[in-house]
């Protein structure tokens, strides 16, 4: 482990890094409080630190005070040595974020005890740290498919549709629901409901392009983002998902399904609106109009449904950039 070593005497700072060593750290070394910023600020590894307090240009109080006010999940562990041992400059160490204090001449033994306990907090740390971030992908993610949830999906489309807009380039949007879910989950059960829902969305993701995006939207209804796509290319894409889908029959709970999809396609292409909720009404429709025609193919959004949906539609004039191919 990486232990940072700050202290302007070199016979004090010569003792403890020979200490250090034969503990099995890898010490790092400054000889003022400005060093010892740079090298905190420029080593993510640096958990653990031993700051003199009296050193020149920035003294060990500063760092500490520093180190605390700056905005990072990775904690790093502060040990104050200084000759002083009022009860005043205690607190005062302390207060500034320090986590420890030892006073000079140092114990051999109680500098690796402590040492110890500066380890163990570390660790301490980072498993909360990893404990909340899965909590935060749990929530962003649907449990069953793994794919984004609503919520995390709309958060993910308006910044889509913020870069859509600052590029020029269109973005696509797929609705995916599939045809007689319900029919599926009567008959067979919900278990085998379950597997069709993740052979989907396996079978979905594995066809789309690396930088799209998939989310369940709730029940049987899947969500797609597709960037850099007119309305053309979008139309196409889900052509490729829904033969994805429906090529190979679904085999869930011993039993083979035919499965297929209704989807509905639109682009940014045509419109000004960057509302989520709107292009996802917009996709809606469409979706339903394949439903309505038989269900089992893709529909796109055409001109006239727009002002329908109360959408703004683009000037014929002002158009996006359109790449070729899909």
């Amino acid at each position: 482990m990486k232990v940072l070593l700050a202290d302007d005497e070199p016979v004090t700072r010569a003792m403890l890094c020979g200490w250090l060593r034969n503990w099995g750290y890898q010490v790092l070394m400054a000889t003022n409080g400005r060093e010892a910023i740079t090298a905190l600020e420029s080593d993510p590894d640096l958990r653990l630190a031993i700051i003199d307090w009296e050193m020149p240009e920035v003294d060990g109080v500063e760092v500490c005070r520093y180190v605390r006010e700056r905005k990072s999940d990775e904690y790093v562990y502060l040990m104050l040595l200084t000759a002083r041992n009022g009860a005043e400059d205690i607190v005062a160490g302390l207060e500034a974020g320090a986590d420890d204090y030892l006073t000079k001449p140092c114990n051999r033994h109680e500098l690796n005890v402590r040492l110890r306990v500066g380890r163990r907090i570390i660790e301490l740390q980072q498993a909360l740290v990893a404990a909340r971030e899965a909590l935060r992908v749990e929530a962003m993610h649907d449990g069953m498919t793994g794919l984004l949830n609503r919520t995390a999906f709309l958060e993910r489309m308006k910044g889509e549709l913020s870069r859509s807009e600052r590029e020029g380039l269109p973005l696509g949007v797929l609705m995916i629901d599939l045809d007689h879910f319900k029919q599926i989950n009567d008959t067979n059960g919900h278990a085998a409901g379950d597997a069709v829902l993740k052979e989907v969305a396996k079978r979905v993701t594995g066809i789309l392009r690396s930088y799209d995006v998939v989310g369940r939207l709730g029940g049987e209804e899947f969500g797609v983002l597709l960037p850099q796509c007119s309305t053309e290319q979008a139309r196409r894409l889900g052509s490729r998902v829904l033969a994805a889908i429906r090529t190979e029959p679904i085999v869930a709970g011993g039993v083979t399904l035919e499965v297929t999809a209704s989807i509905g396609a639109c682009s940014t292409e045509q419109t000004l609106d960057r509302i989520p909720e709107a292009l996802l009404a917009a996709a809606d429709s469409a979706l339903y109009r394949a439903k309505r025609e038989g269900r089992n193919r893709v529909q796109v959004v055409i001109g006239t449904d727009w002002p329908k949906l109360g959408a703004t539609l683009r000037p014929a004039s002002v158009k996006p950039v359109l790449l070729t191919g899909s």
